[in-house]
């Protein structure tokens, strides 16, 4: 089994297809590496691409000290996976949870990644939002060790930013659906409570999103609504950054609506590896609305 050992001593297991230029995908929350088999079979015909399962997620270890899980623990283990694998610099792909984890790579180990793609991505993040944020994490934590994620699948997987997904593709939901009910119970809680609950809102980090020269692909699905202002947030903070609005898609584009994420995220690679990618105008952000500044 391939696995890729960090420096506590978790081993994470991976996948890998295709060759060329690296290609890493971060999975969220409610779903494993499975959920990426769209992009990994897409993308493999151009890339070297590797999905993993999170540290909790089995065939990944699960540890059952709850010290283990953090932000900042699941941004190492991608470092841990692109060092041990030796894919630096490498395009790094997240969605929610795993787009977190990807933003916070590009401010903590920016030399490992080449773009960084965070779909997705800003639950809890809002200003004003973070108690009720916190107090929901709780209860949802309570019930999944209490009910077991099995039974407690049936009730997170039909959040209402997910309802979409059903009714567009209900054989692709009820494959997700399947696929969360399969995960570990211990792993699921603590997951929640060390790395959902305690990560830093995305507001809190405005001075280091500045500073950061990373290409960065946002990616929002427009009845995603508790993305919407982040995502926004993050185009206007970061200067290297470009924002996609999928129509019609819920918190998981990448599986809801495969061909459109694909070929969206595949444009931006593309820009990226031309060497094509710039730094946004700052005369864009000056406030008019109609009149610009004559060219000399």
């Amino acid at each position: 089994m391939p696995v890729v050992t960090t420096d506590d001593g978790v081993e994470l297991y991976y996948e890998e297809a295709g060759s060329g230029t690296p290609l890493v995908f971060v999975h969220e929350y409610a779903g494993d590496l499975r959920a990426w088999e769209p992009q990994m079979r897409f993308f493999a015909r151009r890339y070297r691409c590797i999905a993993f399962n999170a540290r909790g997620y089995p065939p990944s270890a699960v540890p059952h000290d709850g010290a283990a899980y953090s932000q900042d623990r699941a941004t190492d283990d991608i470092a841990a996976v692109i060092k041990g694998l030796d894919l630096a610099p490498a395009h790094v792909v997240g969605l929610s949870m795993g787009a977190f984890a990807t933003l916070h790579l590009g401010l903590r180990h920016p030399h490992l990644a080449r773009s960084l793609t965070a779909a997705g991505v800003g639950y809890g993040a809002a200003p004003g939002k973070r108690d009720q944020f916190r107090a929901e994490i709780d209860a949802t934590a309570n019930r999944i060790a209490e009910e077991g994620m099995w039974k407690m699948a049936k009730t997170y997987g039909r959040g209402p930013t997910r309802l979409v997904f059903e009714e567009k593709d209900p054989r692709g939901y009820a494959e997700f659906m399947s696929q969360l009910a399969e995960h570990d119970t211990d792993g699921a809680v603590l997951t929640m409570r060390g790395v959902q609950r305690e990560r830093p809102s995305l507001f809190e980090l405005e001075a280091q999103f500045r500073q950061m020269k990373l290409p960065t692909f946002v990616i929002a699905g427009d009845e995603d609504d508790p993305t919407l202002e982040a995502s926004l947030y993050l185009k206007r903070v970061i200067s290297t950054s470009a924002l996609l609005v999928m129509p019609r898609c819920g918190h998981t584009m990448n599986i809801e609506d495969p061909d459109a994420f694909n070929r969206a995220v595949l444009d931006f690679l593309t820009w990226v590896d031309a060497g094509r990618w710039w730094e946004r105008n700052p005369e864009t952000l000056s406030g008019a609305i109609i009149a610009g500044k004559a060219k000399d």
